[in-house]
């Protein structure tokens, strides 16, 4: 199927009078007719080709702008379910809430879905979209730098070649740079080591003694499978985390059925998700009592099995719930009572030839696998990103990454970051999260078009606002807890998560306000300023 075309929305544009016309053009987002053929649209290069470069280039290919190009420096699409291929790798999402609204899939066969059926809907996607003609693969992006004199994004590919580009859309994600500890003796060990996000297919674990470093979502789901096969398997964790039950099952041939013919249905449950899931946010309050009934309630299901193998400090969090992210599988627990698997909770020291070593004694091991997740706090890093007047972006963030909303940044213009500081969630999907940063981003590169502008940025002052509100807000969660987790800097510092309910996101992200920006016209036209200076409306 290929990507829906403007047609009768275009065709209807069209035929309105120039204002009437010109006040759709204004509606926010993919709200607003397709831009008439024949205009002269910007350049836009997307880095990544995950949900949020593809969910980019399908709402562009809506708009009636072709003119975009999906860099990925991988040879396929699918971001992090590309890159993720462990055993049991799943979402903790459910499948139709965690898809594209405007590209729905009636016939996903769990309620939870795996990585093979979430990378075949990105596949699939593309194609119904028609991107393929847009994208580079194998294609990394070095380094883009703001010409202000051409008002334009000069790019370095790994390559050695050069490229430009009018818009800057960085969907590169918080989670794709395999973190490993530097860890003592990392290079002696004989045997096959690995990041679980890097898993060596190659490496057959039957019968082998098997070290996981690391336990957190992705450990969740492959520890398990890793033990049924292996010999003994050592499971080191600096800490426990919360797991609830997994409501996952297939859906029913009728089900899917149900879902392909009426599709109301069908977006009537994904609605009905996203309300539940929303109102989870109760729980991230800081002081939360929902969250300490549900800390009671893990402690005396947990405590009745803790024993000398598996002490309290192994099965029950010394933290807030919810402090760190809240994890679901309905075999974990089971697995950690399994006669093969052992837990350690002393600090890894050292690596050894033949083990690792925790609190003085050695562990053996053939092969050894990292869970220990992602440098998440390192936004666009290692691209280097070049501003106004020579600003680098990651001098700029090095105190912990900022934007407006997540999306903009000050001295950086006409550059959207999707899954940007801020925008991760612990209660609800992302993909609504990256909707509606696409959405925001898609209202100012078609304003670009509509008002003639060359740039677009958000002003200092505005950006700074946007942040000392999140501050204070953030503030009052669950994630200002001492505890240790991938959604702060090392001094503590919340870059990662947002600071409220997905509705609250929903509602600042709306429209975009123009008095919050500075725009600059094409060089055929006069400079024109928002904000501070004055209005562009």
């Amino acid at each position: 199927m290929s990507a829906p075309p403007p047609g009768r929305v275009a065709s209807l544009a069209r035929r309105l009078p120039p204002a009437a016309r010109a006040a759709a053009a204004r509606l926010p987002g993919a709200l607003a007719p397709p831009i008439e053929p024949g205009r002269s649209t910007p350049r836009v290069a997307i880095i990544g080709s995950g949900f949020g470069g593809i969910g980019m280039a399908c709402r562009l290919r809506q708009a009636g702008i072709d003119t975009f190009t999906i860099y990925e420096k991988a040879d396929a699409v699918g971001g992090t379910w590309r890159d993720n291929t462990y055993p049991g790798a799943a979402c903790d999402v459910p499948s139709h809430l965690y898809s594209l609204s405007f590209a729905p899939k009636t016939d996903w066969t769990r309620k939870f879905p795996e990585q093979p059926e979430i990378l075949g809907y990105l596949n699939e996607v593309t194609d119904r979209f028609g991107l393929r003609s847009h994208l580079r693969l194998g294609t990394e992006l070095k380094a883009a730098t703001w010409d202000e004199d051409g008002a334009c994004w000069r790019l370095e590919l790994a390559d050695g070649t050069t490229d430009e580009a009018d818009v800057l859309v960085a969907a590169t994600g918080q989670l794709n740079r395999p973190h490993i500890p530097d860890i003592a003796g990392l290079d002696e060990f004989d045997g096959p080591m690995f990041h679980s996000a890097r898993w060596d297919h190659a490496e057959d674990l039957t019968g082998r003694d098997v070290a996981v470093i690391g336990i957190g979502a992705s450990a969740i789901q492959f520890v398990p499978e890793v033990a049924k096969t292996s010999g003994r398997l050592t499971l080191f964790q600096r800490s426990s985390n919360f797991v609830a039950p997994k409501p996952d099952g297939e859906f029913s041939p009728a089900v899917r059925e149900r879902f392909r013919r009426h599709p109301l249905l069908q977006r009537l449950y994904r609605l009905s998700i996203w309300v539940r899931f929303d109102l989870r946010w109760l729980m991230f309050r800081k002081s939360s009592r929902l969250a300490r009934l549900g800390e009671k309630r893990f402690a005396a299901k947990l405590g009745q099995v803790v024993n000398d193998d598996l002490p309290a400090e192994a099965l029950l969090p010394d933290y807030p719930l919810g402090c760190k992210r809240i994890l679901i599988s309905n075999d974990w627990y089971p697995t950690l009572f399994r006669p093969n698997v052992e837990v350690v909770t002393a600090p890894v020291e050292r690596i050894t030839p033949n083990g690792v070593v925790a609190n003085g004694v050695e562990h053996p091991a053939d092969a050894i696998i990292f869970g220990t997740g992602f440098a998440s706090t390192g936004f666009l890093a290692p691209i280097r990103i070049t501003g106004r007047g020579g600003r680098d972006l990651h001098a700029e963030w090095k105190d912990g990454a900022e934007a407006h909303l997540g999306i903009t940044v000050a001295g950086f213009p006409n550059l959207f970051v999707l899954y940007g500081p801020n925008t991760n969630l612990g209660h609800n999907s992302i993909i609504f999260m990256l909707e509606r940063q696409i959405a925001y981003a898609l209202t100012w590169i078609r304003r670009l078009v509509e008002e003639d502008w060359a740039a677009i940025e958000v002003s200092e002052p505005a950006q700074a606002a946007s942040n000392e509100r999140l501050r204070r807000h953030l503030e009052r969660t669950v994630w200002a807890a001492s505890c240790h987790s991938w959604y702060k800097t090392a001094s503590g510092k919340i870059t990662n998560n947002w600071s409220g309910p997905t509705v609250a996101y929903w509602w600042r992200t709306r429209r975009p306000d123009p008095a919050e920006f500075v725009t600059t016209s094409s060089p055929s036209r006069h400079p024109v300023h928002s904000g501070a200076e004055g209005s562009s409306e």
